[in-house]
């Protein structure tokens, strides 16, 4: 959430709206929010997450429906596609900006705001039962990460 409004700012400080979305996940995982941007009439998406593919999206998406489906088959938990909503976007100028850019805690308002926003399926009905579990190529590759634990793996220069 935090890093979604830092980009937010940052965007909004480039002259862009700090624009949000949630995505929202299944039982036992937990949401993903990005900031949004558009060139032209495309959306795409800035985020960061401790998986490796839940970040930027490139400007390509002709719907917000659309840039939450990139997202679909690299949103997992253990082996299983967890992502199931995403909200519509919210301008965080609606809120007083010492609630989310020098907030120095938890963003209640605007977090609350943001999950009680509207949200639509990306699913159809009864098809979470029908999804391919990730396989164990992909399941190794979540577990990336940007800084390996020193002492093991790769050692700096």
């Amino acid at each position: 959430m935090e890093a979604a409004f830092i980009a937010a700012c940052g965007l909004w400080m480039a002259g862009e709206p700090p624009l949000v979305m949630d995505l929202g996940a299944a039982r036992g995982d937990v949401d993903h929010v990005v900031a949004l941007f558009r060139r032209g009439r495309h959306w795409g998406a800035i985020s960061k997450s401790n998986s490796p593919f839940l970040r930027y999206r490139d400007p390509i998406h002709r719907s917000l429906r659309e840039l939450a489906i990139s997202y679909f088959s690299q949103y997992v938990k253990k082996r299983r596609k967890t992502l199931r909503s995403y909200s519509v976007s919210i301008d965080l100028r609606r809120f007083d900006p010492t609630l989310w850019v020098t907030h120095g805690g938890f963003c209640h308002e605007v977090i609350d705001s943001l999950t009680a926003s509207r949200h639509f399926e990306i699913l159809p009905p009864d098809a979470a039962a029908m999804l391919r579990p990730i396989d164990e190529i992909e399941a190794r590759s979540n577990l990336l990460r940007d800084d390996p634990p020193r002492g093991r793996g790769i050692s700096s220069p």
